[in-house]
């Protein structure tokens, strides 16, 4: 893969977790009702769902600010395949079969980036550690 081309697709997945986060943050006690409202039959209890539901937008804004800054780059994209793969099983769970060809595109995204993670120069890893 070509540099540019890495440097498009971080900075894309990189908005689209940011965007995620930043859009969640403010209202983080309404988004987080919701989450724990939509998992209420599913088998995880709410003592698993409602931290989760807290951290899930903080872990949006920081990885997408990690990505499109380019900075832990590849320790960004695995906290972000991580995440998805949390998505896909509380998805599943619910069986919200709408929402899992975004969840799966991500992943997709996030394990081609990995992949090339050595085209990653348009970075501030590569400009402030070389690699």
């Amino acid at each position: 893969m070509n540099t540019t081309s890495f440097l498009l697709l971080r900075l894309g997945i990189g908005i689209s977790m940011f965007g995620h986060g930043l859009v969640r943050l403010p209202k983080l006690a309404e988004f987080s009702k919701w989450m724990v409202t939509s998992f209420e039959k599913s088998l995880l209890p709410s003592a698993i769902v409602t931290p989760f539901s807290y951290a899930l937008p903080i872990l949006e804004f920081g990885i997408g600010t990690l990505l499109i800054l380019g900075l832990l780059t590849k320790q960004a994209l695995l906290a972000g395949s991580i995440v998805m793969l949390l998505l896909l099983l509380g998805t599943t769970l619910i069986e919200n079969w709408e929402a899992l060809p975004s969840q799966l595109i991500h992943l997709v995204f996030f394990a081609i980036l990995i992949q090339f993670i050595s085209s990653n120069t348009w970075s501030l890893d590569y400009f402030l550690f070389n690699k």
